[in-house]
């Protein structure tokens, strides 16, 4: 795997260079759930804005949740957000060498402890990202969707085991490369990776079959009645709770009464989550609501205020809600 890493690995990716633990630990926050060349333009983005600890420490949350729009699993935001006040505060700016404390922190387990402690300070800790688990349980024919407590078990005792006590940092990094590049879900360079002799999925032709897929559960369909309210070139906007869907972001009002004559449908859109499919349907006060004194009963907190449309890439708002806004009001980035 060393030598793998030597002539093959990654060593020109943004958060490679200059690197340190709040280099390794904000992209490997970004890149929970997420492809590189997803993150890469986001990561930027972000370390321009926030190039210090203590920079994103002092941020307002709004600054965070706006740089975040559209990479989703907003909670990552949040999180970071808070275990980098964490760290100014409590640990005088400074990542703890320990794992367990560093584990102690919000938003970090032990893979992402994992990879800041060896990737950024060479300690000999082991990690467990999607890549690697791949890589694992194709070569050991590991059995059992990775969402099993014991299935994870294994795939942990095997990282560990395997884990040099040197050159750890680049030890981890040729297992991340390897699971991304050539040991992949869907097409996977058997013919050109370094394990082929040894990898035991490759050697009996299981290589498809692992690992093995989350037991498939058709997916629920949720509806919701989105209110769009507008004031010359402006649209109210409400602030949605701390946490859930789309937290401390910016949206659409929900309504809370049933349709009636009182509004209008000016438009839809579906948007698929990870546990549900969301059918949005965007209501406008009809022409009789507009003349009328009832108030519009809104759903969940009283956070409103009205935003310029032409200032809305400035704030957060989930990627869907933004879409929708550019197309009905023809708006460019």
């Amino acid at each position: 795997m060393l030598k793998f890493y030597d002539q093959q690995g990654r060593k020109d990716l943004p958060w490679q260079q200059n690197k340190s633990g709040y280099s390794v630990w904000v992209s490997e926050i970004m890149l929970q759930q997420t492809q590189v060349k997803t993150v890469i333009p986001y990561y930027q983005k972000f370390m321009r804005h926030f190039p210090t600890l203590q920079s994103l420490a002092e941020a307002d949350m709004d600054q965070v949740l706006t740089l975040w729009a559209g990479l989703g699993y907003y909670s990552r935001a949040r999180n970071l957000h808070a275990c980098a006040k964490q760290l100014w505060h409590n640990f005088n700016g400074q990542f703890p060498q320990d794992l367990k404390t560093l584990m102690s922190l919000k938003g970090i387990g032990e893979s992402t402890a994992g990879a800041i402690l060896s990737l950024a300070y060479g300690k000999p800790e082991a990690i467990l990202d999607g890549n690697v688990k791949r890589v694992l349980a194709r070569y050991f024919l590991v059995d059992g969707w990775y969402g099993k407590t014991s299935v994870m078990q294994q795939l942990w005792q095997l990282s560990r085991q395997l884990t040099p006590k040197q050159c750890t940092g680049e030890f981890n990094q040729a297992m991340m490369d390897l699971g991304a590049d050539i040991c992949n879900r869907a097409n996977p360079r058997c013919l050109v990776c370094p394990l082929k002799n040894q990898c035991r999925a490759h050697l009996e032709g299981k290589t498809a079959e692992y690992p093995h897929r989350k037991p498939t559960n058709k997916i629920p369909t949720r509806s919701a009645d989105l209110l769009l309210i507008q004031r010359d070139q402006q649209i109210q906007l409400q602030k949605r709770p701390p946490s859930g869907i789309w937290g401390g972001l910016w949206s659409l009002p929900e309504l809370e009464t049933d349709k009636n004559t009182d509004f209008d449908q000016i438009g839809q859109f579906t948007h698929t989550f990870s546990h549900f499919k969301l059918q949005a349907s965007v209501q406008s006060p009809s022409n009789k609501a507009k003349t009328s004194t009832k108030s519009f009963l809104i759903a969940e907190n009283p956070m409103l205020a009205w935003h310029n449309l032409n200032q809305l890439h400035e704030i957060a708002l989930p990627t869907p809600i933004k879409l929708f806004l550019q197309q009905y009001f023809k708006l460019t980035e």
